[in-house]
């Protein structure tokens, strides 16, 4: 990405910044890549050095003190030393170890979908198009090989639950949502229309007092989900992995390196959820007087140095 861009519903630039606003809060250290890239990089590291098991899932888990006992979908049961959980925002492993996500979940006010469409025109290679209303939100961004990733944000005073695999329900609350939106909203809708696979949820935080139980720990959404609109859900999740392993390496009994980890990451990620639920307010602002004050901050972050202090220590990297 090389630029982020908000217009108006002519399409005509309104305010934006370039990346180096991004290279200034991370100390020059921004890169922008696909996930699925990311999760690639990994996996191809690891490739052959230990199991992997695709295309299953974890239904139990018993904690005998020493060992925990796993059951699977379709493996058969197994014992193992501890059992870490990085199956995101909504998590088995937790429901499982800890209970009911409803426990643990903040619901932030809004709703998101994303999807992806070939051949979508116009294209503005490399730039974050954002354009808004009142209470709504509608990006498009360029990808390889002709695609196009869309990003629809909508305030909702109550969650819509809506089955992952109920296309229609997703199209007709997005369609009832953008209808009459403007700028590129009729025709966006109308490539979501042949999109086979559509991503919508609520846009909310995981907050937990403790991520781990006995010998099971989490990681990442699972255990800190900051919020889709907050982004940093990749880095974050390896730093708390990279912390958590590093304890693990000190041959301690696993409550004992899940507690140290904790203890050194939990202020950390708070303060990180605290800036992510003020971001999120400014996503999608609910009239016109905030979709003014936001353009407007949005075009201050062009002047040098101003960026790292109207975003705050919360939301910048350490």
């Amino acid at each position: 990405m090389s630029a982020l861009r908000f217009v108006d519903d002519r399409g005509r630039r309104i305010s934006g910044f370039g990346v180096d606003v991004f290279r200034a809060l991370t100390g020059g250290r921004y890169v922008s890549l696909p996930r699925g890239e990311l999760a690639k990089l990994i996996f191809d590291r690891i490739d052959g050095r230990c199991e992997i098991i695709f295309g299953d899932s974890i239904t139990g888990l018993v904690d005998s003190g020493d060992t925990v006992q796993v059951t699977f979908e379709r493996s058969p049961e197994r014992r193992f030393d501890l059992v870490v959980g990085a199956d995101g925002l909504h998590s088995n492993v937790r429901k499982l170890t800890f209970g009911s996500e409803a426990g643990f979940q903040k619901y932030l006010g809004y709703m998101f979908a994303a999807f992806e469409v070939d051949g979508y025109k116009p294209r503005d290679e490399d730039v974050y198009i954002a354009y808004g209303v009142p209470g709504k939100q509608v990006a498009r961004f360029t990808m390889r090989d002709g695609r196009a990733l869309f990003l629809l944000v909508f305030a909702e005073d109550h969650p819509l639950r809506i089955e992952a695999d109920d296309k229609a329900m997703q199209k007709k609350v997005l369609h009832a949502a953008f209808g009459h939106a403007g700028w590129e909203c009729e025709k966006i809708l109308s490539a979501l229309d042949g999109c086979d696979e559509i991503y919508i949820d609520q846009v909310c935080q995981i907050q937990m007092e403790s991520w781990s139980r006995g010998r099971v720990a989490l990681v990442g959404d699972t255990a800190f989900a900051s919020s889709l609109l907050a982004g940093q859900g990749s880095a974050l999740a390896m730093i708390a992995a990279y912390v958590l392993a590093g304890e693990l390496a000190r041959k301690v009994e696993p409550d004992i390196a899940f507690r140290r980890y904790e203890q050194l990451l939990h202020g950390f990620i708070s303060d990180k959820q605290k800036a992510a639920r003020g971001f999120a307010r400014s996503f999608a602002p609910n009239t016109r007087l905030g979709l003014f004050f936001r353009n407007q901050v949005m075009k201050a972050f062009a002047i040098p140095g101003l960026a790292p202090a109207v975003i705050g220590p919360g939301a910048r990297s350490n």
